[in-house]
Order: C-alpha cells, then structure tokens, then sequence
C-alpha cells in the first residue's frame, strides 16, 4: 500500500475543515446523564498516563469524553474520530501530517482526545511517541482485545484503563428523571415503584440511544454493526450464517451453560477452536462475557461449561426470544452485569453434589444466588441448599440471595446468608 495515500487523497484545507468539523461537533455533543465513571476519569486526570475508555459501541463512551472536556475547557485539547470515513486509509505515520494540522487549525496544545483509535493499525507507536514528548491522551475504543494486546506491547504501566457499560440501575433511572428512593426506609408505593423501574430497566436495558429515540431500531443496528463490523469484517470470517446463528443462541440463552463441542456440532463447524474463537470475538467486542466454573484444578476450569451473559437485558430482548421482564435469567444476567463492573474476578461454582451457585467471588468469599421469588417453599429450599453445599467445600464468609424483597438473615451451614431486594442492591 501507498503510505502517502490518505495524506494524498486529501487537501490540506479539507483536512483541516475535517478536523474543526469534527471538533465543533463533540463539543455540541448533549452531555446527557453525568456517567459514574466520570469520577475515575477526573481522579486520573493529574496523571502523565494515558486513560483508556473502553465498552461497547453506543454506550456512552463519546458521552462520556465530552463530559470531561467541558470540564477541561475547550480551548485545552485537540480532538479526533477515526470511526469518521475520511479517516479511510490513515495510518500511524500519517499523524504527524495531522498534527501539523491540528496546530494551524487550534494552535499548540498539549492533549488530544481521540475517539474508536483501535480503528488506525499501530496508533500505539504514535500515541507512546507523543506521551514522551509530554502530551495527555483520553482514548476511547470498542475492541478490548485490541487495545489489551497494544497497551500491553507498548504502554506498559503508563495507561490507566476504564470500562464503561450501559447505564446501571441507578443511571437509567436518573436518566429517566425518577427519584432515588430512600433505601431502608421507604414506603409500600416507594417499593411497588422501585419494582416497576427495575422491571422496566430489564426491558429496555441501559443503552443510552435506544432509551432515548425508543421508535428507532437502535439496538437492531448497533447489533447488526457489532456484528458485522466489529467481527465479521475485522477477523475475516467467511462463515457469517454459522456467526449469526451461534450470536442469536447465546444472546437468547442469558446465564445458560454452554458447551463448545456441542455448539460445534449443532452448527456443523470444524473445530471447537472455531467455536472457541467466535466466542472470544464477541466477548473482544462487548457483545458477551463468558464465566468460568471455579475449581481448585485450572484444567477443569478450562474444560468444563461456561456461563455466557449478555453486555445489555435490552439488547438480549431485542435480538434474542422475548422474555418477560421478571424472568429469572434476565435478572441473573443483570446482577452478573453490576458485579462486573466492580470486579473481573467472577465464578459459577457446582458443588460435588450437583447443587449450583451462581455466582462465587473469591476476594470477598461470597457465594451469590439470583432467584425472583422466595415464597415457594421449594425454591427456598433449593436456593439454601446450593449454598449449604457450596460452603462445606468452599471457605465461604458470607452468602448473599438476591430476590423480590428483604427477608433479614439466618445462618446456613455456618455462615450467614442475607436475603435482599436486588432493586435495592443495585443501587447500594
């Protein structure tokens, strides 16, 4: 390839009226609900580290970086998008045709904020190049694997990483201009509401454009680009059915247990490496995350059925069966989502017994079961007894039965379990 294509395909005045377009435009951005990892941003913002924002397409991470520049100021900082087609064909080694630019366009500045970079191949080198001159970088891109393997090779120990997720609970309603209840202390409306909310936000997730333009196929499209651009396009997969299949399964199969010789053989691919792979695509792309057993043998771990979750309950609604807003599984799945957020550091755990655990979180030692309702006596039961078994393998400190209402704490099999409203954990 020409390496002075893109530099020859544009004039200097396009490029320069590019680049003040793109600025006008993310300074008019609408703010919109002031995200929880707003804070994390401004705590490294004193720091010569690069801050990386990584998360799905159309969570807020563009949101989020105008957030900060109108705290920064705009005269403070250059900005780009290279998701922008007129970035088609730029390379690293065109940057400094573009800095050039940038400087006779808004003068020298000493901070760029650069939104989707995973999009330009090897932008590590000039972002190391220019940190060591002194510059400040806040970098947003939607390839988790790609910015890991990059900042890994040549920003080791000099960025500062943040994830974003769709709006939590706490956000969704603050973006929906509902009140915060007082936990602990609220009335029997204040609770019936609390539960609509909760029901409404597993219906329509936290995406912030689909929450916003709810007539619009939002979630169809940032679905079909995730999986079309993100993966198909960008790993060369020639097999899109058998991708668009497997995608639909586990989008429609929230907190399942997958196994990927099985898949293999209900697609007719080759290998479980290929399963293995589009898998680990999905989950490179946000579409998914896959949870890991927890055993004391890693070779079990690797072998047995993982857990896979979805990035967003209104996604999962959108594109995968429809599921009531109370089911189970969607429930699951959001707990896995604001656990996440707060840890990496995630299991299932079986018991010898065949008694499962949802989750088990080996830092805090604390077993977590997911469950809509407790009244009947024999999902009581079995939720009490998954943990007993659990804790007698395990050492377990606390355990922790999230459902419908509060119910106080007993003590099972030696520790305590607590019984909560998950609507009010969310936004604990």
């Amino acid at each position: 390839m020409d390496e002075l294509y893109w530099k020859s395909k544009w004039s200097r005045d396009q490029i320069k009226a590019m680049l003040l377009e793109q600025f006008e435009t993310f300074w008019q951005y609408d703010t919109g609900t002031v995200r929880t990892q707003l804070a994390e941003v401004e705590r490294a913002a004193s720091s010569p580290h690069a801050i990386i924002i990584s998360g799905l397409r159309r969570a807020g991470k563009s949101t989020l970086l105008a957030q900060m520049a109108h705290r920064i100021g705009q005269d403070a900082f250059y900005y780009l998008n290279f998701e922008d087609d007129r970035f088609i064909e730029f390379q690293a080694g065109d940057f400094n045709d573009l800095y050039e630019a940038l400087i006779e366009v808004f003068g020298q500045r000493t901070m760029f904020m650069i939104d989707e970079i995973q999009n330009i191949p090897g932008w590590e080198h000039f972002v190391r190049r220019f940190m060591d001159q002194g510059f400040k970088f806040y970098i947003t891109g939607s390839n988790a694997a790609l910015l890991s393997r990059e900042l890994g090779t040549r920003l080791t120990g000099r960025y500062i990483p943040i994830e974003l997720f769709p709006f939590s609970f706490k956000e969704f309603l603050t973006f929906n201009d509902k009140q915060l209840p007082p936990i602990g202390r609220m009335t029997t409306v204040e609770t019936a509401q609390l539960r609509k909310n909760l029901d409404d936000y597993l219906l329509l997730g936290g995406i912030p454009d689909a929450l916003k333009y709810p007539n619009l196929p939002v979630l169809r499209t940032l679905y079909d680009d995730v999986l079309y651009r993100d993966i198909a396009t960008r790993y060369r997969i020639e097999a899109v059915s058998a991708l668009k299949e497997l995608a639909f399964t586990l989008m429609s199969n929230p907190a399942g247990l997958v196994s990927f010789n099985k898949l293999k053989n209900r697609f007719g691919l080759g290998s479980v490496n290929t399963i293995k792979n589009y898998i680990s695509y999905m989950e490179n792309s946000w579409l998914i995350f896959t949870l890991n057993i927890y055993d004391f043998s890693v070779k079990r771990q690797q072998i047995a059925a993982k857990k896979t979750y979805g990035i967003d309950t209104g996604l999962i609604n959108a594109i995968g069966f429809k599921f009531s807003p109370n089911t189970g599984k969607l429930l699951e799945n959001l707990v896995f989502l604001a656990l996440r957020r707060g840890t990496r550091e995630i299991y299932y755990y079986t018991s010898p017994e065949g008694y499962e655990v949802d989750f088990y979180l080996p830092e805090s030692r604390q077993l977590i079961q997911v469950t809509q309702h407790m009244a009947n006596p024999g999902t009581r039961e079995r939720e009490f007894r998954a943990i007993e078994a659990a804790a007698q393998h395990l050492k377990v400190e606390s355990a922790l039965i999230l459902s419908e209402m509060n119910e106080g704490s007993i003590e099972v099999g030696g520790i305590t379990v607590n019984t909560r409203s998950v609507a009010e954990w969310l936004l604990d």
